[in-house]
């Protein structure tokens, strides 16, 4: 346990980022999930609404912009051959 009230602080406040942070990436997967297993004529709602989801963890900044480029090509990949 940290004994500096500015250690004491620092914990709390990276305590309350990485609730935050595992909440956004558990947002992303459920999103990418969703796109994985939606039916055809679904699917494209979902991909819109996963790549809406990949963009806002990226503009937090929780994950990266070329890791969500990479998501999203996977998806789009996955949705054309899939039609």
């Amino acid at each position: 346990m940290p004994q500096k009230k500015s250690a004491i602080k620092r914990r709390r406040q990276d305590e309350k980022v990485n609730a935050r942070n595992r909440a956004i990436r558990s947002k992303v997967a459920t999103a990418v999930k969703k796109v994985q297993s939606a039916p055809a004529e679904e699917r494209e709602q979902a991909l819109r609404a996963a790549v809406s989801v990949i963009d806002k963890a990226v503009k937090v900044g929780v994950i990266k912009k070329a890791t969500a480029d990479r998501k999203k090509s996977r998806l789009m990949k996955a949705g054309q051959q899939a039609s």
